[in-house]
């Protein structure tokens, strides 16, 4: 197993190299690329990615843990049991990446894009989703509960089977928001009837 640690990366192209199993322990990197790269059950412990592209690699069963992608691009990467352990995902692009069997704990992935993404029956409790774009995510029987998605698009996401119960909701608009069996408390219930014009008092 190669390992890296304290590392400072600048512009490099890791594409062409193969870093399957490797650890990355307090490395930084600015505008990187990992694009179709062999990037297979990596570990990664207080790293962060600036601005670096993932597209197409083939990230499947890695770790990390405490680590910042921020605005990184994923499009169409192999995510498959991939585990993002309280990381910081801001700003990052995800759309068409293989989640199936992702695991995120808590963490922040606040501005993330993650349209149409399955994420059914995840523990998703605890996670920053603020003004994250989730339009037409598959989020049925997920645990958001006391999650942040204040602001995020949920137009079109499948939501049955959902818990709410003590997520921030704040500006999300549910007029486009199918809430058929979702679980809510009595103050996201009031967010939901303001909306449509109720007057609750």
């Amino acid at each position: 197993m190669n390992v890296f640690t304290d590392e400072h990366y600048e512009l490099v192209d890791f594409g062409d190299r193969d870093l399957k199993e490797a650890q990355f322990i307090r490395c930084t990197f600015e505008r990187c690329t990992f694009a179709s790269g062999s990037l297979e059950e990596i570990e990664t412990s207080g790293c962060r990615f600036n601005s670096c592209d993932f597209r197409g690699a083939v990230m499947n069963a890695s770790t990390h843990t405490e680590t910042a992608f921020l605005n990184c691009q994923f499009g169409e990467a192999n995510l498959f049991v991939a585990k993002f352990d309280r990381c910081k995902v801001t700003g990052s692009d995800f759309v068409k990446a293989q989640l199936d069997g992702i695991t995120i704990v808590q963490g922040d992935w606040s501005y993330v894009n993650l349209r149409h993404a399955r994420l059914t029956k995840q523990d998703l409790r605890g996670v920053a989703f603020y003004e994250a774009d989730l339009a037409g995510a598959n989020l049925e029987k997920a645990d958001l509960r006391k999650a942040d998605l204040s602001r995020a698009n949920l137009g079109q996401a499948k939501l049955k089977g959902a818990d709410l119960r003590g997520a921030e909701v704040d500006g999300i608009n549910w007029l486009n928001v199918d809430v058929k069996g979702v679980r809510m408390d009595s103050v996201q219930a009031i967010s939901f009837l303001r909306c449509y014009g109720a007057k609750v008092e």
